[in-house]
């Protein structure tokens, strides 16, 4: 059971989980999901907080789906500070496309403004609990996971899910992936956190099965490395269907063919055509049923 301050907001998959932090005093976000789920989060913290204002938002990474509602929010609470990975902070003052991600996944994110700048380490007090900082490289080599030692509670965005994989962007960025992720599952080990908050799907509390099944597919993706490549392909997709809910099937062909991230992934791990690969991966979706076409349109299935 969480503690009666805690309040878990479990999103779908277009937008990341948040966690709210509120007692009399204070009252703090951890994340705010896509940025077309904006004006339901706002909603969400106002019925929570009633007249209350929220007084911060952390950040564990910045990907579109994590931080999607920064700039709403901090345009309904004018004195609402915003904490981010310290290692990404000039990139969030200067608004960089490319070096955000954004640019490279062809996802949106309105620009916000950053105040603080966290990092591994990093240990504050929020609503009278104390929260330790610790980098969890992997799925975001800037990414970071917060930790609550009295109640083992875990706040581990995209570095664990209870039955899920997160792709491993820096293994097609240049970067060290795969060895990172496998170091962020021996920390969280180690941690032993007791409830543990994801960036996506339920919270959960059995740890090891969460690991063990991380760490298989971590070894399979290792070993077949054109494997995680195409779950990827998949994710991206399935990612902008949910964001679009229907299009057109020549809409989403041609959104792909310029996508950056899918581009790069053809190039380095398939054969043929680049239109025909998406094909192929749309079709994949619409077999396992991640998909459905009726009409020319393409919907998303929950």
């Amino acid at each position: 059971m969480l503690p009666s301050e805690f309040i878990f907001l479990q999103r779908d998959w277009l937008s990341s989980n948040s966690l709210l932090i509120a007692d009399k005093y204070s009252s703090v976000l951890f994340d705010s999901g896509y940025v077309t789920h904006s004006e339901q989060l706002l909603q969400l913290v106002k019925h929570q907080l009633d007249s209350q204002p929220l007084d911060v938002v952390i950040n564990t990474h910045l990907h579109s789906d994590h931080c999607g509602g920064n700039a709403l929010l901090q345009s309904n609470y004018p004195k609402l500070k915003c904490w981010i990975p310290h290692s990404q902070f000039e990139s969030v003052l200067n608004w960089d496309d490319s070096s955000l991600t954004y640019a490279l996944t062809g996802q949106s994110c309105e620009r916000f403004q950053p105040t603080d700048g966290i990092r591994h380490g990093d240990s504050f007090k929020l609503c009278g609990l104390d929260w330790l900082v610790f980098s969890s490289p992997g799925h975001d080599n800037d990414s970071l996971i917060y930790f609550q030692p009295d109640h083992r509670i875990l706040v581990s965005a995209d570095s664990l899910w209870e039955n899920g994989f997160s792709v491993v962007f820096p293994e097609f960025i240049g970067g060290i992936g795969f060895q990172n992720v496998a170091a962020t599952y021996d920390l969280i080990e180690k941690l032993n956190p007791a409830i543990v908050i994801p960036g996506h799907g339920s919270m959960f509390t059995d740890l090891n099965k969460a690991l063990e099944l991380s760490r298989r597919r971590l070894d399979q993706f290792t070993i077949y490395p054109k494997l995680h490549a195409a779950y990827a392909a998949k994710v991206m997709i399935k990612f902008k269907v949910m964001e679009f809910q229907q299009c057109n099937l020549t809409s989403l062909v041609n959104w792909a063919l310029h996508s950056t991230l899918l581009s790069l992934l053809h190039a380095h791990y398939f054969d043929g055509s680049l239109q025909s690969w998406i094909e192929s991966v749309i079709n994949e979706l619409l077999q396992r049923k991640a998909l459905s076409f009726y009409n020319d349109i393409i919907y998303d299935n929950k």
